[in-house]
């Protein structure tokens, strides 16, 4: 598939049709899915249609709902109704649920980042914590996010009342907590910036080594994925970086993906659209060509309630919906990564097992049935295919006529293209 010039005409109409989990079940992903907006989910119908569309996110993670100042407020007394707004979501559509977070240095109520600990007492606290939380959703999380963002922007150890108390013990301290509370779910390290290859990638290498070597368990990493367009890794680069972590033998996933115009006019122009498009599809096709990157999360799908305004003022359009719920231009360039590999037999099985919400339905789908049963991609048939498009193909239904001046070119028995 030819990244650098996919979407040189994106304003066309799209022609693939399938929906983006769909898309990546049949490319031998196990989920496409998004972070939850509790609010929205609640007050928005139209933000929510698009959320209880399995076909396109198969997963959903709660956006804030399940951190500690959600859940632990004050010591003692846990709350769940703001992180069973996106568990019921995922119940009630037979969607993957994706839990998230444990043990972060943000976010965390007053009363446990400046207290006075000593080992004995914070280990009590975060034993409280993790049992009480991991209990109330055990059986419903396909994985957790057990530690967040431990890894400064310096590639150091970020400092925290963890840190400060109990050095880098507390690694595998939370990854051996959470086990004894939920010996099913996979248990994840989750940073940003590690796309990069750079010294917090390495620092974070050498975390996950620390983990492994205390002999606690550790299932995967999340790339959180906050990218700026234009700057976002080349699909080889970012292969090779997620390379580092799965031959040390852990999954990886992308957990957080936006891509943010930054010194562009808002609403961005097509040019800038052209460019989030391609680096959107660099990121979700490198998850592609690494065996054991096993889904792409997007954090939040529509410009409407993206985090990232507020976060990092005068940029934005990082999502793949704007404010109106319109597929925009970076939704079709994943869509027709996803389509094209799609098209192909898989090479290699997941290595994780999948794990949904045990609290699913018996009259709930299963949503572990597209990895095991892929079915052709389903397009709606259209006269001419748009250049870059897909003409050919073992098992394609659509368009087998380009638009002109393109000509439908042999790539091999499952894929060819209008070129």
């Amino acid at each position: 598939m030819h990244t650098t010039a996919l979407l040189t005409a994106l304003l066309a109409p799209a022609v693939v049709t399938a929906q983006l989990h769909d898309l990546a079940t049949r490319a031998g992903l196990l989920y496409f899915g998004t972070a939850v907006g509790e609010s929205a989910s609640q007050q928005d119908q139209a933000y929510r249609r698009i959320i209880d569309d399995k076909s396109e996110f198969g997963q959903v993670v709660p956006e804030n709902g399940q951190k500690w100042e959600s859940t632990q407020p004050s010591q003692g007394r846990f709350t769940f109704t703001q992180g069973d707004i996106t568990a019921n979501i995922a119940r009630q559509n037979g969607q993957y649920l994706r839990c998230h977070t444990l043990v972060w240095h943000s976010q965390l109520p007053n009363w446990v980042r400046s207290g006075s600990w000593n080992r004995q007492t914070l280990t009590a606290v975060m034993e409280s914590h993790i049992a009480n939380v991991m209990r109330h959703y055990l059986g419903q999380c396909y994985a957790w996010d057990v530690l967040n963002e431990a890894v400064d922007d310096s590639g150091q150890w970020r400092d925290s009342v963890f840190l400060r108390v109990f050095g880098t013990d507390y690694f595998p301290l939370s990854f051996n907590l959470a086990k004894k509370y939920d010996t099913e779910t996979k248990l994840y390290y989750n940073d940003y910036n590690l796309e990069y290859n750079g010294a917090k990638t390495t620092k974070t290498v050498e975390l996950v080594q620390i983990i492994q070597r205390a002999g606690a368990p550790i299932d995967g990493v999340g790339f959180q994925a906050h990218l700026v367009v234009g700057s976002t890794p080349s699909r080889t680069n970012l292969a090779t970086t997620l390379r580092r972590f799965t031959s040390m033998g852990v999954d990886v996933a992308y957990t957080e993906l936006d891509i943010r115009h930054e010194n562009t006019p808002l609403p961005a122009p097509a040019s800038a659209q052209i460019t989030q498009g391609n680096d959107y599809a660099n990121v979700v096709g490198s998850c592609l060509d690494v065996d054991r990157c096993v889904g792409v999360t997007v954090w939040g799908y529509t410009d409407k309630y993206s985090w990232i305004p507020g976060t990092f003022p005068g940029t934005g359009d990082a999502l793949l919906y704007n404010s109106n719920f319109q597929k925009k231009a970076a939704w079709t360039s994943v869509s027709s990564v996803l389509a094209a590999a799609a098209t192909r037999p898989p090479s290699t099985t997941l290595s994780t097992s999948a794990r949904p919400t045990t609290a699913i339905t018996t009259n709930t789908p299963n949503p572990t049935t597209p990895v095991t049963q892929p079915t052709p991609t389903v397009v709606q048939p259209v006269q001419e295919q748009a250049r870059w498009g897909q003409c050919g193909g073992q098992g394609w239904n659509g368009p087998t006529r380009c638009q002109a001046p393109y000509t439908c070119t042999f790539s091999n028995n499952w894929y060819s293209q209008c070129l």
